[in-house]
């Protein structure tokens, strides 16, 4: 299980939500969601990684907590961090900004590794909050128009081509834009 996340500094994550939070308040909620879903990965039993950015393993370490697995993210687009962190054996990817991630969904996300070959948690804005897959499948991850609501629709196109269906867990929402806090009025304070 590999989380991705930026180091919360102001002005540097979450900065479509500077509009409404300001730098200060951006980077707080990223600090909250990330230790959040850090939390409930741990939760699962499982080991779980973060593949940070923005700062040093050891400021990581002293934010997150010794027992947290580091791996520093590579240079280059969201598909080049994600190859790196590719396994050939089974791996989930999870994104730090979907509040509603509970332990019931890594629990699924898990189990459903175990006898299919993905498993994709949707997002209500067209992406994902994880995927899953319990084989190396860099095709989806590779040329993929990440940041759109196309995301989703394309990772479920490629799947049918390669004849894989995936299972599908709930729909949540992410916390990316202003509009998104009105979801979770206690979320930003």
């Amino acid at each position: 299980m590999i989380v991705f996340a930026r180091y919360p500094r102001p002005g540097a994550c979450k900065t479509r939500l500077i509009p409404a939070l300001g730098p200060e308040g951006a980077a707080n909620l990223h600090r909250h969601l990330t230790e959040r879903t850090v939390r409930v990965l741990g939760e699962s039993g499982l080991p779980a990684t973060v593949a940070f950015t923005g700062e040093e393993a050891s400021r990581f370490a002293d934010w997150l907590g010794p027992d947290v697995v580091l791996v520093e993210q590579v240079d280059g687009g969201l598909t080049e961090r994600l190859l790196a962190c590719l396994n050939p054996a089974s791996v989930i990817y999870f994104g730090a900004d979907t509040p509603d991630l509970a332990p019931h969904h890594v629990e699924a996300a898990i189990a459903a590794l175990e006898r299919h070959d993905v498993v994709i948690g949707p997002a209500e804005d067209g992406g994902y909050y994880l995927i899953g897959m319990r084989r190396a499948l860099p095709e989806l991850l590779t040329d993929m128009p990440w940041s759109t609501d196309q995301v989703l629709p394309e990772t479920l196109a490629r799947l049918d081509r390669s004849g894989i269906t995936p299972v599908m867990l709930e729909m949540l929402a992410d916390c990316d834009r202003p509009e998104d806090l009105a979801r979770w009025p206690g979320l930003a304070t």
